[in-house]
């Protein structure tokens, strides 16, 4: 058992001894990557209570990130579980390693609802249902007044060196943004891009941009994003020009933006040895709606993984209770 959890288990006055009993011949040793984002850390902290608390495991949580994490487990077969792996960012070569076998996606959809894309405030959704994908709105650029030149409209981009800076300007171009009317606005930083986002929705002004889900942000401003009109123009327009810097995609044509996914992923040794801790993994879905809930507790109470990770549990027993049977159910809540 971790000591983080040790401390918080035992100021619940849980017994430490309870939970390394018999259960833990059942299941033995499981090290699971804790990476270096939000949503991430409430995953492992959660995994890691249930696993521990309801099935007598032994649970390490390793810190990680998401190349770094992948990279150990392709070459280390450590740690034994990415509970939140961002497969875009590894595709090829972890395609490479599900081919031989070393890697294995467990879980194909951890989190429901999740993806980039372009977003809406929830105020102009509702007063302007008309206008529900992408490409309708393109066509109304002075809903949008951009404020050093109200005669266009303002589309909030990346902050200059994120990779999705390249993705929103080449989609601005695929689409014929300037044409329209558009100004393609660099919010400078991650500060800028929130700074925006919540000053519109705080005043109840229009705000078009790019954005990602699951986040505090999303869930706190319930914002709306619009889906394309126009199919995934494939990997070779994304992969191959969309994602490039400008100078190397001539020629963007217009697509949706591509899928993110994300999955569990674990090594082939945890497949033989993983046993009621991998059954759990398969079943594990975080709904969307909920981990954004999550990430604004975590965001306004400073919360860590840890702490998130039994609120979680506390108040949303009708969630992870349908990834268990009801009697690794109730040992998890009597630990709580």
């Amino acid at each position: 058992m971790t000591n983080r959890i040790l401390g918080a288990v035992a100021a619940l006055g849980f017994s430490a001894t309870l939970a390394t009993g018999a259960w833990a011949q059942e299941c033995g040793d499981v090290s699971i990557a804790e990476m270096d984002w939000a949503s991430a850390e409430l995953m492992a902290n959660v995994d890691a209570i249930i696993l521990e608390e309801g099935y007598g495991c032994d649970v390490s949580l390793i810190p990680g990130a998401t190349q770094t994490t992948f990279a150990s487990m392709s070459e280390k077969a450590e740690p034994d579980v990415a509970p939140e792996l961002w497969i875009n960012a590894v595709r090829d070569l972890l395609n490479v390693a599900k081919d031989e076998g070393s890697l294995v996606a467990l879980n194909e959809g951890p989190i429901t609802g999740l993806g980039e894309g372009w977003w809406v405030t929830p105020a102009f959704a509702a007063e302007h249902p008309e206008l529900d994908t992408v490409e309708k709105l393109l066509e109304h650029p002075e809903l949008f007044p951009y404020q050093e030149d109200e005669s266009k409209g303002a589309f909030v981009g990346c902050p200059a060196g994120w990779g999705c800076q390249l993705v929103n300007a080449n989609l601005f171009r695929a689409f014929d943004m300037e044409e329209k009317g558009w100004v393609l606005v660099d919010p400078g930083s991650a500060a800028g891009l929130d700074g925006s986002m919540a000053k519109a929705a705080d005043r109840g002004e229009p705000w078009f941009g790019y954005y990602w889900s699951p986040t505090s942000m999303i869930g706190k401003y319930d914002m709306v994003m619009l889906p394309f009109e126009a199919e995934f123009a494939g990997r070779e327009n994304w992969d191959g020009c969309i994602a490039l810097a400008e100078q190397d995609c001539m020629d963007p044509q217009p697509t949706a933006w591509t899928v993110s996914e994300v999955e569990t992923v674990v090594t082939d040794d945890f497949m033989e040895k993983g046993g009621v801790a991998a059954d759990y993994f398969k079943a594990r879905v975080f709904p969307g709606d909920v981990m954004n809930q999550m990430l604004v507790f975590m965001n306004e109470n400073q919360a860590t993984g840890e702490d998130a990770a039994f609120e979680f549990l506390v108040s949303h027993e009708d969630v992870w209770t349908q990834w268990v049977s009801d009697d690794v159910a109730q040992k998890v809540k009597d630990a709580l």
